[in-house]
């Protein structure tokens, strides 16, 4: 259990709801497949701001909402006067492949020094909710702030609302939630910040919401396995109901040297939504084939005629991260 997490104090009383269909139970497994054996037929979906190292476009969430994609993703230049995640950008498109901006996000509106993966949510009332992660400048402490709109054009001039602040002891940043008749439900990363050789370790924290803006942590929810491919952090990127069960999706990575080039395995529930995850197998499912083989962030749509569509950050061969699309097709 995240002591320092579960008394930290949540802010906001604004109530929303957001709804999530449940894939069938053997979805997990045709997106598995398709991983593992498809990368490589996947499209690119946003190239990185420039052809170099430390240049991403990714960290993606996406949405289908009356036919219509939507997507919320993360841009990154090298370390530098100008570098590290300078903007979050919310997107639309007809065909899940072509999207065109309808707003931006920098750095600035929240006083952070970098912004990393956005979360993109519906509320009750049908206004649009973007969870941003954002470093606070000159430390390693990560916070999520919540801004709120009627329309998401609205996004870019919305204010920031804290609502997952961490504390002297946790970064939380990189959420992703989920909406069902038991409320809301999220699973952030979480860095221990007491020595600064070991900030970039993560851990997966659960937390459950009546609202989606005041969250309760109710304790770790994946760990990284010792002498693992894992073993260094693990961060859940997206979490499917399986029957009664649900398995999820995560970043994993074993070194410190291996930091921003995190590959992908899958986690079997192990009582619901709320009961944490088990690491399955002794290799991540899939990876990139260039550079540092990173492959993280994934995110699914569930599509109405049971097909999925997957996105997810890449590694190129000249090693900047773009963001690429999957189309999956269960028993093809």
């Amino acid at each position: 259990m995240l002591n320092a997490l579960t008394s930290a104090p949540d802010d906001g009383s604004r109530r929303n709801r957001q709804t999530t269909s449940a894939p069938r139970a053997s979805a997990y497994r045709a997106v598995t497949a398709a991983l593992a054996e498809h990368v490589d037929q996947s499209t690119l979906v946003v190239a990185p701001p420039s052809p170099e190292v430390g240049a991403w476009a990714g960290a993606p969430s996406a949405l289908l909402v009356e036919g219509t994609y939507w997507l919320a993703y993360r841009l990154r230049r090298p370390i530098g006067e100008t570098g590290r995640g300078y903007a979050n950008v919310v997107a639309r498109s007809d065909d899940g492949v072509h999207f065109t901006p309808v707003a931006v996000v920098s750095r600035e509106t929240f006083g952070a020094a970098s912004l990393e993966r956005p979360t993109l949510a519906l509320a009750d009332d049908g206004r649009w909710r973007l969870y941003v992660s954002c470093a606070t400048p000159n430390s390693f402490h990560w916070r999520v702030d919540l801004i709120e709109a009627a329309t998401p054009e609205g996004l870019s001039t919305a204010s920031p609302v804290p609502v997952l602040p961490g504390s002297t002891r946790w970064a939380v940043k990189d959420p992703v939630i989920l909406r069902n008749r038991d409320g809301w439900h999220l699973w952030a990363a979480c860095h221990p910040l007491k020595d600064p050789a070991n900030t970039d370790r993560m851990i997966t924290a659960y937390a459950g919401s009546h609202d989606g803006v005041t969250w309760r942590w109710r304790g770790t929810a994946l760990r990284g396995r010792p002498n693992r491919w894992d073993a260094r952090g693990v961060r859940i990127s997206t979490v499917l109901p399986n029957g009664g069960a649900a398995v999820a999706f995560y970043d994993g990575r074993a070194s410190a040297e291996q930091n921003w080039e995190e590959r992908t395995g899958v986690a079997i529930g192990n009582a619901g939504l709320s009961g944490g995850f088990t690491a399955a197998g002794n290799a991540p499912v899939a990876q990139s084939p260039h550079a540092g083989g990173g492959l993280r962030y994934l995110s699914l749509v569930t599509l109405p005629n049971g097909s999925h569509r997957l996105y997810f950050e890449m590694t190129r061969p000249d090693s900047a991260h773009e963001l690429r699309t999957l189309h999956v097709i269960p028993g093809t």
